[in-house]
């Protein structure tokens, strides 16, 4: 049998085990990840009140690309891991290489339109002319550099569909310590380097993107041997990105309605200042390493489902799916107890401006309690991505994010300020954590059949490999 083959085979042994031992070196990578995230708003916080509300500001902008780039990912995901599913490993590389092709076409796309919109894009979400030349000190960094970030979660997507996660999360660790290492150097110029501000910490973050990105490639290209090296013709290349953005677009579309809606409430609550910004980014980044281990899960939950379902066994995607609720609802109940107790404390290492505290910490002390709900969004939406049924996962985000979060966020903020617009973020994902849960439940019990195309054909042996 084709030896990736036998390392991806997900659709044997304990599925509790396979979830453990794949979102563990995930958990770490990711965690590593949000810290640099947490590093950047630390070091930019000690320049001052001004220059942590206009990265506070940057904040949907980058989630939006984010989004977009784990949208792509999850397509790619979701097909090649049905594909190893089943065993066909040339479908493997035709899509793999597919996937990578395509990443780099929507990242000149994307540096193109950000760098185009960014003054009048910045306005409207609220920000004040005053801030807007450090934000663009930021973001022209950031955009050139996009597409290493883009490529870089797509090639940790294939990885992960063939049951990879272990190496892909040490370089995420790796790539993120050296972030850390150099934001403080680049930040306030220190060894010799020049004082460069926000800036300096968009370089650190491009130049550690850059290595991780090719990192990455040559393990997909020498070691992996996902990638096909020469060019497999408009047509072929044409129908695997057709395949990819069946689920691709429309987990695209799930993720990016997260920013877009989280932009549109930041504009909310940029009407009670710069400080009541700079607090709402600080607990936000704050709450992003809080549930990095549901990040975990719904990173590896894709893979499982997509290899089982491609092998005909449903019957592990529905115990996938009920371990891992039942670890999203008694972790989250954990991290709000910790936050409740703590929340101000974290908040006041990121700021000395009373207001920003202030504001940190009441998002932390109410948010929490829905985070155990917020987790099941997140594997309910990778599992819906992950069996091929990305439209399902759209409408649970639409509900959770447009129907719920942004007119509760609406009429909270109108009856009760900025704690009206934390409470609709927990009242949101309560709603939307439960009928997600029971709906996916639902479309199991139904026996979802193979997809088409996925045969149950194994090679002896592949010339590739």
């Amino acid at each position: 049998m084709n030896a990736a083959l036998k390392r991806a085979r997900l659709t044997e042994g304990s599925v509790r085990g396979h979830l453990f031992e794949m979102a563990v070196p995930m958990l770490w990578g990711i965690l590593a990840t949000m810290s640099y995230n947490i590093a950047d708003t630390y070091f930019i916080g000690r320049l001052g009140t001004g220059q942590l509300a206009a990265i506070s500001f940057t904040f949907p902008v980058v989630m939006l690309a984010i989004n977009l780039s784990i949208g792509l990912s999850a397509g790619a995901s979701s097909v090649v891991a049905r594909r190893v599913g089943s065993g066909d490993w040339q479908a493997v590389q035709r899509l793999a290489s597919g996937a990578v092709l395509l990443g780099v076409g929507v990242s000149l796309t994307l540096t193109m339109i950000g760098l185009l919109t960014m003054e009048p894009l910045f306005l409207w979400l609220g920000a004040e002319p005053e801030l807007l030349p450090d934000i663009k000190s930021f973001m022209v960094i950031w955009y050139l550099g996009v597409g290493f970030m883009i490529l870089s979660i797509v090639a940790i997507s294939l990885l992960r569909a063939v049951g990879e996660t272990r190496l892909p999360g040490y370089l995420m660790v790796a790539s993120s310590l050296l972030n850390v290492a150099l934001d403080p150097i680049l930040i306030f110029g220190l060894l010799g380097a020049p004082r460069l501000e926000l800036a300096g910490a968009a370089i650190a973050t491009v130049a550690t993107r850059g290595l991780l990105a090719a990192v990455l490639l040559w393990l997909l290209i020498r070691k992996r041997r996902m990638l096909e090296m020469t060019w497999p013709g408009w047509k072929n290349t044409s129908k695997a990105w057709g395949q990819v953005l069946q689920v691709g677009l429309p987990a695209t579309g799930t993720n990016m309605i997260i920013p877009l809606a989280t932009g549109v409430v930041v504009a909310m609550v940029a009407k009670y200042g710069s400080e009541a910004v700079a607090g709402f980014g600080v607990a936000t980044r704050i709450e992003g390493v809080a549930l990095v281990a549901f990040y975990a899960l719904s990173a590896v939950i894709g893979p499982v489902s997509g290899q089982n379902l491609g092998a005909g066994k449903i019957e592990r995607v529905e115990e996938a799916l009920k371990v891992s609720a039942g670890f999203c609802f008694f972790s989250g109940l954990a991290i709000a107890l910790l936050l409740l107790v703590s929340g101000g404390a974290i908040a006041g290492l990121f700021s000395e401006d009373a207001r920003v505290i202030e504001v940190a910490r009441d998002y932390l002390w109410l948010v929490p309690i829905s985070y155990g709900a917020a987790g099941v969004v997140m594997l309910t939406n990778a599992a819906f991505n992950g069996l091929g049924c990305p439209g399902r996962a759209v409408v649970v985000s639409l509900c959770r994010m447009a129907v719920l979060y942004v007119p509760l966020a609406f009429f909270g903020s109108m009856l009760f300020g900025l704690v009206g617009i934390f409470a609709a973020v927990a009242i949101a994902n309560l709603a939307s954590g439960l009928g997600g849960f029971l709906w996916i439940r639902h479309v199991c019990a139904q026996k979802l059949p193979v997809p088409s195309g996925l045969a149950s054909r194994i090679p002896e042996e592949d010339p590739v490999i």
